[in-house]
């Protein structure tokens, strides 16, 4: 790792001398624009839109858009007295419980390594924090811009991970908010049972990228020569359900599964159960109601068509016999 800034930790009047290095890396597989035919690189000019000529980079100055076209323009002498702009310090304002820092606020983490004689002082803190089971809230300047952070112990290793200010945080403005929907109580402990059956303890390890994977795969298939081979299909998405609890229940099943538990063991929850019975004591009575209906209905039908079809019978023989004795007549 290559160390991004050197700075010191201020610590009361301690000082401890670190380096900062990024703690994380995105593994995305990056392109470039390239043109089709040849394969050439895709390169874009810089030029200006009221002259229409090419801007050098020493050229270019930091422009404040007002609004209706107007730019106010920031050189970089208007950046040379800022505060904190230069200031290589980490300045430890309070200590706090971790449960108090909403993950929300987290940016980037960064891992800081001691420099020479600092080593002492930086696993006096490192000690001290893991001792007293809290974070450090801290002021750090990095690419020219002040930042909100917090020290913390990862493996032995202090953290620094830099965090939103409150006001870069949305607040949440959805209309379901401001409607009164309440579960019912069978749903909640169905939907207690499901995340009892799929407790578990967190390893990231056991995830994988796999669309990464598949991608390099394709990259590779083209740099050997090879046919592509397809990915695996990925299992469509489950359809809205619409009888809440059947859903729950088949979710509740299916973890099972997955764990290899039979459908009886005891990984669901009595009292799920329990609360379900009263949803579902009505359905049988619902269920021989209808059928009830059902037979009456279909006994009216029967008796109808047969009270309908005597007479017709009845009707036809008649038609019948004066039929033949018309024809007797004129015969004679």
């Amino acid at each position: 790792m290559r160390a991004i800034w050197k700075g010191a930790v201020s610590f009361g009047l301690v000082s401890i001398a670190v380096k900062l290095y990024s703690a994380t890396e995105e593994k995305d597989i990056r392109f470039h624009q390239v043109h089709r035919t040849d394969g050439g690189r895709i390169r874009y000019k810089r030029v200006c839109q009221v002259c229409n000529e090419e801007v050098s980079y020493d050229d270019i100055a930091k422009g404040y858009d007002l609004g209706g076209g107007e730019i106010v323009v920031l050189t970089d002498e208007d950046f040379a007295d800022l505060p904190l702009v230069t200031s290589h310090a980490i300045d430890v304002l309070e200590f706090v419980p971790a449960e108090q820092v909403d993950p929300i606020l987290y940016a980037k983490a960064y891992y800081l390594e001691p420099e020479g004689p600092a080593t002492k002082p930086y696993v006096l803190l490192r000690d001290a924090l893991t001792d007293a089971d809290r974070v450090a809230i801290v002021k750090v300047a990095l690419r020219q811009r002040e930042q909100l952070a917090t020290l913390r112990v990862r493996e032995g290793v202090l953290v620094l991970n830099t965090m939103l200010w409150p006001d870069e945080i949305r607040t949440p403005d959805f209309t379901f908010l401001d409607e009164e929907i309440s579960p019912r109580p069978a749903e909640l402990a169905m939907a207690g049972s499901l995340i009892d059956s799929m407790a578990g303890e967190f390893d990231p390890d056991q995830y994988t990228d796999d669309y990464r994977a598949a991608l390099q795969e394709v990259i590779d298939a083209k740099i050997n020569g090879r046919e592509v081979v397809a990915p695996p299909e990925v299992e469509a998405a489950p359809t809205a359900a619409v009888d809440l609890m059947a859903a729950l229940r088949a979710s509740v099943e299916r973890a099972r599964a997955a764990r290899g538990e039979a459908a009886g063991d005891g990984g669901g929850s009595r009292d799920a159960a329990d609360a379900a019975k009263d949803d579902g004591a009505a359905a049988p009575k619902k269920a021989a109601k209808k059928t009830a209906a059902a037979k009456s209905t279909a006994a009216k039908k029967t008796a109808t068509k047969s009270a309908t079809t005597k007479p017709a019978k009845k009707a036809a023989a008649g038609t019948k016999k004066a039929a033949k004795k018309a024809g007797s007549r004129k015969s004679a």
